[in-house]
């Protein structure tokens, strides 16, 4: 099979696109036709040896999928073959990665894909939509009529976070850099978007809020500044950290702790298979009903994941502009 892989950690010119052997599924394990990958920042991170991980030789990157299973393994109770199916947790911790031709996996990993719902938008959604859902609910336990607020509401998981929250009745206040980007937020009808470029930021959250504060702050950004987030807060709300592995930001504790506070931090690929299905079957059901719309700002071929790569890191560290939504790569 074809497969874009590394033998080394490096810059994005160390992927290779080239043939490696076709997997066979192990007991437990799926095998995936892939119909589609996408590419998160975590990838980019495992591929420039940023983050650590035990890496088999040759890695496969990748850790979003979408596709038909053509085989199963012993004992996979599950899925049958040809069943649609999306799923992440692949090319982290020794998995071998998405993007390729095809791709063995545990079951426990993987869900059926509703029907009508394309391949491009279950594998872009995969990742940042389990990361937006566990921040959310399992940590935040976000109720309807409360006040969200995340940076970025285009980018990955921002985009997931506003549009779960207007899911569930809840409202949404996000920022972007763009009268475009302001538009397709504004289309999934979050109730107040703001421009990190020209406004007040902290001023316009409180007139939105009439000066009560968010009940949940859901930080995606590298380098999150509590100063300037704790007086935001409401009384109990609750924030949120997943980015940012070399941050080390002041923490105001005397501001925080008055205000009864609580603070969350978690990597999606900690949570357990059975939390992380929680997250997909309500997952699925928006995709469904259209209540959950994974924007795709990019399109590459599996073979061009080196230049997919660049183009992410554009945008994610040298903040290009460049990207709304996710980028998908396709066979």
């Amino acid at each position: 099979m074809k497969a874009a892989y590394l033998d080394a950690p490096g810059a994005p010119d160390v992927l290779k696109y080239a043939d490696l052997p076709t997997p066979e599924p192990k007991a437990g394990e799926i095998r995936i036709k892939v119909a589609a990958a996408s590419l998160n920042p975590i990838d980019t991170y495992i591929r420039a040896g940023v983050v650590a991980m035990q890496l088999p030789k040759p890695f496969i990157t990748g850790s979003d999928v979408a596709g038909a299973i053509d085989m199963v393994g012993p004992g996979v109770k599950r899925f049958n073959v040809g069943q649609r199916v999306w799923g992440s947790n692949q090319g982290l911790l020794g998995r071998q990665g998405s993007c390729a031709e095809f791709v063995c996996a545990s079951e426990e990993l993987f869900y059926a894909a509703p029907a009508g719902v394309p391949d491009e938008q279950a594998a872009a959604g995969a990742l940042v939509g389990i990361t937006a859902h566990l921040g959310l609910f399992r940590c935040a336990k976000l109720q309807a009529g409360e006040t969200v607020f995340v940076n970025g509401g285009t980018g990955g998981v921002g985009s997931m976070v506003v549009q779960m929250a207007k899911a569930v009745g809840a409202k949404a206040i996000t920022t972007v850099g763009s009268a475009e980007k302001a538009n397709v937020c504004k289309s999934w009808g979050v109730d107040c978007v703001l421009n990190y470029k020209t406004d007040d930021i902290p001023a316009r959250i409180k007139d939105f809020t009439e000066g009560k504060g968010v009940n949940v702050w859901y930080e995606t950004q590298r380098e999150p500044d509590f100063e300037k987030m704790i007086p935001l807060m409401k009384p109990r709300g609750r924030m949120i950290v997943m980015a940012g592995r070399q941050s080390k930001p002041i923490f105001p504790v005397g501001p925080f702790y008055v205000k009864d506070l609580s603070l969350f931090g978690f990597a999606m690929f900690n949570a357990t298979p059975d939390e992380q299905r929680v997250c997909a079957e309500e997952i699925n059901r928006w995709l469904a009903d259209k209540k959950l719309q994974v924007p795709i700002g990019k399109r590459f071929k599996i073979a061009d994941a080196a230049t997919a790569h660049q183009f992410l890191e554009d945008n994610t560290l040298k903040q290009a502009g460049t990207l709304i939504g996710k980028i998908v790569l396709t066979p």
